[in-house]
């Protein structure tokens, strides 16, 4: 999921000053004393309108709150496009990072399917083999019981005729 900002991407950056990531501008005002930040004439200003209500405020002083606060507001939707930024390239990143790695998977996976396919075939073989010669040693094993049956019937006429030639014998004759 993938978030924008709603006012549309920002063509500046956000460059946080004093290590800390606040902004403040440096811009001095001709209504605040040299070197100081504007952040310091604001405050310094809201003190001394507290203290004096009724004193107009110079013009010069609302276009530069103006100003400060639509720099804030900029530079806030600045830092909320920099970190929706940051989530959808981490976003990316991570999508690359599960793509490359289900690569890898299918890549091993197949690698240890055919290894197994290998071993499977080469296991093949060998009972094949094995068979084989049982099988070779059942076919002598039958055609020896064959011979031996056809032995036994030959024999066993024979031993029928052998036996009607007796009876024959010893049966009187009238």
């Amino acid at each position: 999921m993938d978030f924008y900002f709603e006012d549309g991407p920002c063509s500046s950056e956000s460059n946080p000053k004093n290590g800390h990531g606040e902004s403040q501008m440096t811009e001095d005002s001709n209504d605040l004393p040299r070197g100081k930040s504007s952040s310091v004439g604001i405050t310094e200003f809201q003190e001394q309108h507290n203290r004096y209500p009724h004193e107009a405020i110079p013009v010069g002083i609302t276009e530069f709150q103006g100003q400060h606060t639509s720099s804030n507001i900029d530079d806030i939707s600045r830092r909320v496009q920099d970190l929706v930024e940051k989530i959808n390239n981490s976003r990316t990143s991570d999508q690359k990072v599960m793509d490359s790695f289900q690569e890898k998977l299918v890549e091993k996976v197949t690698e240890m399917l055919q290894q197994m396919k290998e071993h499977m075939y080469t296991v093949y073989e060998e009972n094949s083999n094995v068979m084989q010669v049982k099988l070779q040693e059942l076919s002598e094993v039958l055609e020896s019981c064959s011979k031996l049956n056809k032995e036994l019937m030959e024999a066993s006429q024979a031993l029928k005729s052998l036996r009607e030639g007796l009876a024959i014998i010893q049966t009187p004759q009238p």
